[in-house]
């Protein structure tokens, strides 16, 4: 994906806090690996930053896709589920694709 499509996705939003429109200059490519992109989102007129989103490119098709259901019981997600999923996004390196099922890979 290249900068060019990662800035048409943006093209059609404004920053909700000064209501200026995003330019190339407001997308950061933090982490380029191919098909995944990581990148930072800052509005450039007030400065205020958007937080970091993962792009992807795949060719995956669904089959057979079920809504996901919460079963009665589960427990929610807690603030330390969080912290601990950031801890292990932070960690990962260029073979992140490893931790994938392979269904997926």
């Amino acid at each position: 994906m290249k900068k060019e499509k990662i800035k048409k996705l943006f093209s059609n939003l404004c920053c909700s806090n000064c209501k200026s429109d995003f330019d190339e200059e407001s997308i950061e490519v933090v982490r380029d690996e191919g098909d995944l992109k990581v990148i930072k989102l800052r509005c450039q007129n007030c400065g205020k930053s958007f937080g970091i989103a993962f792009l992807g490119e795949a060719n995956v098709e669904i089959k057979n896709y079920e809504p996901f259901v919460v079963q009665q019981g589960e427990e929610p997600i807690t603030y330390d589920d969080v912290i601990d999923a950031h801890r292990f996004i932070q960690s990962l390196d260029e073979h992140w694709q490893d931790y994938l099922p392979d269904d997926y890979q």
